[in-house]
């Protein structure tokens, strides 16, 4: 049997597992095996259980009905991270429409293209913050029927609030509860579950399909491969707007029954991790990278040599026994006691001080992992598990997992999904859970798919023997100087970004003779720096133009080009004044990098760099 034929024989086994279920039958199985077990937490409020998340989602289905929520039609969500969103989203699917959750971060004029193009016939928003995105653009959406407001409800009947629609929903489904259920039976597997929006890096953002067959796949592949315990507990902290919040946090929790405290405000996560201490956890490289640079920081301010020295000592052992558990390792078991002890005298204390010690399945996903970011964590004693989708393929198409990963790599394809490299390099998938399109835009899916059905992700990717696919780049995103060479802008970015002191890095050379960098400092880490060693003013402006610390910056920057070939290198950089943040528009709400916006903000401190 042919490697291809075992993958769709395969896919074809996992497909029967979830042939016609829904997200709605699969929510009605989880109420009633588990219906006592806790689902959601909200920040510092109550807990739901999932008989309970069941039966407000039959209510609030009935209250959408009522308004006149038609099949297919959409229904636009800025929220943050709170039990409302979960339901207005199952609520909606229950109806029969179609839930996208909206960035909240978009400017007014992002939000009229995303409401436009989804023809958006119902929007539920929390409250003021969420409304002054809304208003300006109000008048230019017709399609618009109703606004439902958790908070601060505006006056005018184009606004209702959520306890009016609450009660709504409750009054119809006392007189007429066969109207939601006539709507749940007309759901099928192959219907839209929800509409997501890609984050816009080069260009606007296009509407994914994502269906209830692809959301079940791919919950039934995460449960096959994680070692989670059941009804594991986790966090939730990034958008739903996210594929991998929502499918971790949202399809996967009602299969498997778990239960998810909510962080809104990313500020609080390591509080609420200590608070938690979850099974799992899913970072952005971000996330970790600034995890790292606190703990980094905290170390480089211990000033009792013998403690330092035997918490680096526990952190080399961790790096030899993650080592020898990676593909292809031998763990021994002298290595495996010498772990054990370490890990319990020390390495276990520091994981507790961040809230991951019951961690047992750690991801990061969104951007290639630093190896340098893996390998620390791995001195903790946790493999950090890279995984690799996109939208389009409703997150993760491959993984490392416990049993099989390899540092530095984005792992093996999922059960079922097939996998391969087109000439140039760019990674190609054909899967179950790849998207039937993007809403409204035919050009757009032509060019996402090739005449076999094989997805072209965009990204450069390389495979080794035993099938462990890493990124090299975004295709589009290579840089080609004047020389002619090809260089790849984030490998300089992750080096550069190695030093707790650098929050954000931009590598530019397109058509130039050599490569320049952008810089920014982490608001975090930078003060905290600035403060062991004197300085008074520890605001980012003036710390951007402190000696110190761009001469520290100066040695990061060399220590970067030590490890690059001699066309990468960074010949000159800017250190600049302020973060880059979603707000500001430089990074995309997942944390990406911009850099269409990058190159257009700051032309003259780039074309300076030139001069």
């Amino acid at each position: 049997m042919s490697t291809t034929t075992a993958i769709q024989e395969e896919r074809a086994a996992f497909d029967a597992q979830i042939a016609g279920r829904t997200i709605c039958t699969v929510l009605s199985e989880t109420a009633a095996k588990h219906g006592d077990l806790p689902a959601y937490t909200d920040l510092g409020g109550a807990t739901l259980s999932w008989a309970d998340v069941r039966e407000r989602t039959l209510r609030i289905a009935a209250g959408f009905a009522a308004l006149g929520l038609q099949q297919g039609e959409v229904v636009a969500l800025m929220l943050s991270n709170r039990s409302e969103h979960i339901l207005a989203d199952l609520g909606t699917v229950h109806a029969g429409g179609v839930p996208s959750t909206v960035y909240a971060t978009l400017a007014p004029d992002q939000v009229q293209y995303v409401a436009d193009n989804s023809s958006a016939a119902y929007a539920v928003l929390e409250g003021a913050d969420q409304l002054a995105r809304w208003q300006p653009v109000i008048d230019q959406l017709p399609k618009l029927r109703k606004v439902i407001v958790l908070d601060d409800v505006p006056e005018g009947d184009l606004y209702v609030s959520w306890a009016d629609f609450l009660a709504l929903g409750e009054s119809t489904y006392a007189a007429e509860p066969q109207i939601v259920e006539d709507r749940i039976k007309a759901v099928k597997d192959t219907d839209t579950l929800t509409l997501l929006y890609t984050s816009g890096t080069t260009g606007n953002p296009k509407g994914v399909l994502i269906t209830h067959r692809m959301a079940l796949y791919e919950a039934l592949c995460s449960e096959e491969t994680a070692d989670l315990p059941p009804h594991n507990v986790g966090v939730s902290y990034l958008p739903f707007a996210h594929i991998a919040d929502r499918v971790i946090s949202y399809y996967l929790a009602i299969y498997r029954a778990g239960h998810v405290h909510f962080c809104p405000d990313p500020s609080q996560l390591t509080a609420k991790l200590r608070e938690v201490r979850p099974n799992g956890f899913f970072g952005v490289p971000r996330i970790w990278e600034k995890i790292m640079a606190g703990i980094q920081a905290f170390l480089s301010m211990e000033t009792d040599e013998a403690k330092k020295a035997g918490i680096e000592g526990a952190m080399a052992v961790g790096r030899e026994y993650m080592a020898a558990r990676e593909f292809g390792g031998t763990l021994t078991p002298e290595l495996e006691a010498k772990f054990k002890a370490v890990d319990e005298a020390v390495l276990s204390q520091i994981r507790a001080l961040l809230g991951l010690d019951r961690v047992v399945h750690a991801m990061s996903a969104a951007a290639p992992l630093p190896i340098e970011v893996a390998r620390f964590f791995s001195g903790l004693g946790l493999a950090i598990l890279d995984v690799y989708g996109m939208t389009e393929t409703t997150g993760a198409a491959t993984a490392n997992t416990n049993a099989s990963f390899k540092l530095g790599t984005v792992g093996r394809a999922f059960p079922g999904v097939e996998l391969r490299l087109a000439e140039d390099g760019e990674v190609l998938f054909r899967a179950t859970t790849c998207t039937p399109g993007y809403l409204g835009r035919p050009d757009a899916t032509a060019d996402l798919y090739d005449a076999d059905g094989w997805l072209a992700t965009g990204d450069i990717g390389v495979l080794d023997a035993d099938g462990f696919l890493s990124i090299v780049d975004r295709k589009k995103e290579l840089l080609i100087t004047a020389g002619g060479e090809n260089i790849a802008p984030s490998l300089i970015e992750n080096h550069l970004k190695e030093h707790p002191l650098i929050g954000q890095a931009l590598a530019f050379g397109d058509r130039k003779p050599f490569v320049v960098a952008l810089l920014t400092l982490d608001g975090e880490v930078a003060p905290v720096w600035a403060q062991a060693r004197g300085i008074e003013d520890v605001s980012l402006e003036a710390l951007a133009a402190h000696p110190l610390v761009l001469e520290e910056v100066g040695k990061a920057v060399g220590d970067a080009n030590t490890r690059l070939a001699r066309v990468q290198q960074v010949k000159k950089w800017a250190l600049l004044r302020a973060e880059w943040t979603a707000e500001t528009e430089e990074l995309t709400p997942t944390l990406k990098l911009k850099r269409r916006v990058i190159h257009d903000k700051y032309t003259g401190e780039i074309d300076g760099l030139y001069t």
